[in-house]
């Protein structure tokens, strides 16, 4: 592979997850705007947020299977298109059910970019190319994320939200298209046969379905206090616009900083001690997010994006220096845990934001913190790397 052969695939994997992460958090910042507009109530109109986040984690495993036997090109082609498609249905939606439906068939088709893609690229590309195209693939995951939340929330006003949407949906719809034309039809490395290690086989090891468990927890706080912030800070004593809300979703970036340092961090000091350090940062973010002080919710946040990104790349870390192979069936379920804990903690914190308001959602979250400080705790008692296929 040529230097510019190299950087057009980077090119296109960036761009293509970007997109595709546009369109996860659209409707974070104007919650509370899809509130009045549909007259309903806190936890219904996050739905909008969890069921993307749902379908993800239930199409991540299917789409994973379809990634190993089939051409990767028309998968992306029909994924992409039906995910544009989706998001124009979620622009001219006059019920809110009818939004929510659509958001869930955009998750369902999102792992048809993102998993088959990393399917894709594990298995065509050389391990020294893997690493610096896998860079791009988890910087794009954090922008595209940042770039919906601004997409929904000020680059369009909030009250015009229905343009983010389709806006979105012409920007996933160009990438897919590039995607389509542009990924090698063959393969640009060697491919490398997926190991015998089945997904019941993966967990039965408790060592590994830890680290499953550790990254549902940190994604269900994580997507908790980002998910209901909008809802804070529009009430006193902020009364913060939809536009100024947004801005603070900036310390978002953190993250694309965060990863490559915890996993230093963590080979300094083992995956254990960076794990239960993480959980005690971020419990320190939800201390000073529950104060009634605009500044010590800025530090939280950013607090929080430390500690999440730490416990996140310690967990992807210790998962897979237990592996010899299976690597991306092991990954998938991460991917699977990791979702499917984001949609539980939305669904909790919204039943606990009706029934106690933020104090509650800072009390759920605190409470879920327990289980990635537990993963910790064990992960130190038992050193990474002895237990191999």
């Amino acid at each position: 592979m040529t230097q510019a052969s190299a950087f057009r695939l980077q090119l296109i994997v960036f761009a293509l997850v970007a997109a595709s992460f546009t369109n996860v958090y659209i409707t974070q910042p104007v919650l509370p705007v899809l509130q009045r507009e549909f007259s309903s109530d806190a936890a219904t109109v996050s739905f909008t947020v969890s069921a993307v986040i749902l379908g993800i984690a239930l199409a991540n495993l299917p789409f994973g299977f379809l990634a190993d036997r089939f051409a990767i090109r028309p998968i992306l082609l029909v994924g992409g298109l039906t995910v544009a498609a989706a998001g124009l249905v979620c622009a001219g939606s006059h019920t809110l059910w009818l939004l929510i439906g659509s958001r869930f068939w955009q998750g369902l088709f999102i792992p048809a970019l993102t998993t088959c893609l990393a399917a894709y690229l594990a298995k065509t590309l050389p391990v020294e190319r893997l690493n610096v195209i896998m860079g791009s693939y988890v910087a794009a995951t954090v922008l595209g994320g940042l770039g919906g939340r601004l997409l929904g929330g000020f680059l369009h006003s909030a009250l015009n939200w229905r343009y983010g949407f389709v806006t979105a949906a012409v920007i996933v719809a160009v990438a897919t298209l590039s995607a389509f034309f542009g990924l090698p039809q063959s393969a640009p490395g060697t491919a490398r046969a997926a190991g015998p290690a089945g997904f019941i086989k993966l967990l039965s090891r408790w060592a590994l379905l830890r680290m499953y468990f550790c990254a549902a927890g940190a994604f269900a706080v994580f997507s908790s206090i980002f998910n209901f912030l909008p809802f804070r800070l529009a009430g006193p004593p902020f009364a913060l616009s939809t536009e100024q809300t947004t801005l603070l979703y900036l310390v978002y970036i953190g993250g694309i900083f965060m990863g490559p340092t915890a996993g230093r961090i963590s080979n300094r000091f083992g995956s254990g001690n960076t794990l239960i350090a993480g959980a005690v940062v971020f419990w320190g973010a939800l201390a000073l997010v529950a104060l009634p002080s605009l500044a010590a919710v800025v530090a939280g946040l950013l607090m929080a994006c430390a500690g999440f990104f730490t416990i996140h790349a310690a967990a992807v870390g210790a998962l897979n220096r237990r592996l010899t192979v299976g690597h991306g069936r092991a990954n998938a379920l991460y991917v699977l845990f990791y979702y499917m804990g984001g949609w539980l903690g939305i669904t909790g914190a919204g039943f606990a934001f009706e029934r106690g308001g933020w104090s509650a959602v800072v009390g759920f979250c605190a409470t879920v913190l327990v289980v990635p400080l537990a993963a910790g705790l064990g992960e130190r008692k038992e050193k990474t790397g002895k237990r191999n296929w």
